[in-house]
């Protein structure tokens, strides 16, 4: 199991919202590569970077921040945020990205993320899936469709894309563990999905459990951030 911390950037700074509202917005470090070097130096390979100004505008804005992390440290970075134009995800890689998130887009243009599939690799796509009561939300959690997460992952499945963030948007940012269910379904559904759980991380219990049931990967925020899971606690996943 990969562990993924994540950098969410407003105004080129490292912050965290608690469950998507950017009116609850706690600023961590004004350094978003000094967090990122913090990460490298405690034996962590991936990182999940996400452009929360980016994502509420509908075009990436924080690029400089992803050239910096990608240029200065041997993190893997996944980016996401903003994403909708041909240009965007150009310049995501340009950057430096080894993967790019394609959250509300995935949702309303599926014929452009399959354009991209052809063009970049399916392996360099994830799909990012915020889910409210199972709804998929889009537009930086401000808007939820009708669109369950089930429904999503039918269109992109099939067409090689295995990689998959799934956000419970209930959890995010709380710290009361994650939607373990949920979790369970999706891959029992979908046996080839390499999912990314999302959202609700409070402990290394919460680890234990999610590398129990052999997620691909977690992302781990707030726990990191509110000292509730440590860097020395975070070695024993990452070393294994």
């Amino acid at each position: 199991m990969r562990i993924i911390p994540a950098i969410d950037i407003i105004e080129g700074k490292c912050v965290r919202l608690t469950q998507g509202d950017y009116s609850q917005k706690k600023i961590y470090n004004e350094n978003p590569l000094e967090v990122a070097k913090m990460f490298e130096e405690a034996g962590i390979k991936f990182l999940h970077l996400v452009d929360l100004d980016g994502a509420k505008s509908g075009r990436i804005i924080n690029t400089d921040v992803l050239e910096k992390i990608a240029g200065k440290t041997k993190l893997k970075v996944d980016f996401g945020g903003g994403i909708k134009r041909d240009e965007d995800i150009r310049k995501a890689f340009d950057c430096g990205a080894r993967q790019v998130t394609c959250g509300s887009i995935a949702v309303k243009e599926p014929g452009t993320v399959l354009e991209w599939v052809e063009e970049y690799g399916a392996n360099k796509l994830i799909i990012g899936a915020d889910v409210k009561d199972r709804k998929i939300a889009v537009h930086g959690w401000k808007e939820t469709t009708t669109l369950e997460i089930e429904d999503l992952l039918h269109t992109y499945i099939p067409e090689g894309l295995e990689y998959v963030i799934c956000t419970d948007i209930a959890t995010d940012g709380m710290l009361t563990g994650p939607n373990f269910r949920l979790y369970e379904e999706i891959m029992d559904t979908f046996p080839s999905v390499r999912l990314i759980a999302s959202g609700g991380v409070s402990s290394v219990d919460d680890l234990q459990k999610l590398k129990t049931m052999e997620v691909d990967g977690v992302i781990i925020g707030k726990a990191i951030y509110e000292g509730k899971i440590s860097m020395e606690q975070l070695t024993q996943f990452t070393h294994a």
